[in-house]
């Protein structure tokens, strides 16, 4: 009768490590998503009031790509993405340098909106550089060129409601929303979360902008309800890709980025 051997000792396993990694998001992802903003580029959603030009519809996923990627993925996939875009498709591009920060910016500040292995420092530098920015913004803006107070703060309802939203516990409320089982939650939260987003990184290209053009009050007037309906679209263009994308993602069980919360 042949002996049958028992191993012993400790079980090992087997693990496959990707090194083609940004802060724990493959490469891989952020160049698939980094494309597909740049394909959204092409479309535009809204028209610039004075010049002519066009917003692109992929206004409307850069927060998206910070939740499925983490906030240093996300600004990473997005820059690239809006960058090529600019090039592409200039009549959507703005001042390109300007359209590329600003989607930097929203894809990092949705990623760091469930701040988490060492990035509470993120967070609280977010609040500084919003505060900052409405300083000078309106220093300039009141004091310098004598916009009354309440066509300032009509014309930044969006900054204003973005900043106490994201101040505030819903921040992380409409994160975990995102991250829910149900998907009607996670529509809700990625319409709520493309809004905070959105508007706080409005608020840095808004504070970049009018330091050059320093548009006068008629402007301001004709931009109180643009501005919160163009907000309002990319928070439904973000929540209904959004939901079809992680629903896509969970029901494939594709590997998650490290500081991805869906």
């Amino acid at each position: 009768m042949p002996w049958t051997v028992i191993p012993e000792g400790e079980e090992r396993q087997v693990k496959i490590v990707n090194s083609s990694s940004i802060d724990g998001t493959p490469i891989a992802y952020i160049v698939v998503l980094s494309a597909i903003v740049t394909a959204l580029s092409f479309i535009p959603f809204s028209i610039v009031l004075g010049s002519g030009g066009s917003m692109p519809l992929s206004q409307g996923v850069f927060p998206l790509l910070g939740w499925l990627l983490g906030p240093i993925g996300g600004a990473i996939a997005s820059a690239i993405g809006s960058m090529v875009g600019a090039f592409l498709a200039p009549y959507t591009a703005g001042i390109p340098i300007v359209s590329v920060l600003g989607a930097t910016v929203s894809s990092f500040i949705a990623g760091i909106m469930i701040y988490g292995k060492g990035r509470r420092g993120s967070w609280l530098f977010l609040i500084v550089l919003f505060l900052l920015a409405f300083y000078i913004y309106g220093n300039r803006a009141i004091v310098q060129n004598g916009i009354p107070v309440n066509i300032f703060l009509a014309g930044n309802f969006i900054e204003l409601s973005s900043f106490l939203l994201f101040i505030l516990p819903t921040r992380r409320r409409f994160a975990c929303w995102i991250g829910d089982s149900n998907l009607a939650l996670v529509a809700l939260g990625l319409f709520a979360g493309t809004w905070i987003a959105s508007g706080l990184s409005h608020l840095c290209l808004a504070t970049i902008t009018y330091s050059i053009f320093n548009w006068p009050k008629e402007v301001w007037l004709a931009l109180i309800p643009i501005i919160p309906f163009e907000n309002l679209i990319r928070s439904l263009v973000g929540s209904a890709i959004g939901t079809g994308v992680i629903a896509g993602l969970r029901a494939i069980s594709l590997v998650r980025s490290a500081e991805a919360i869906y």
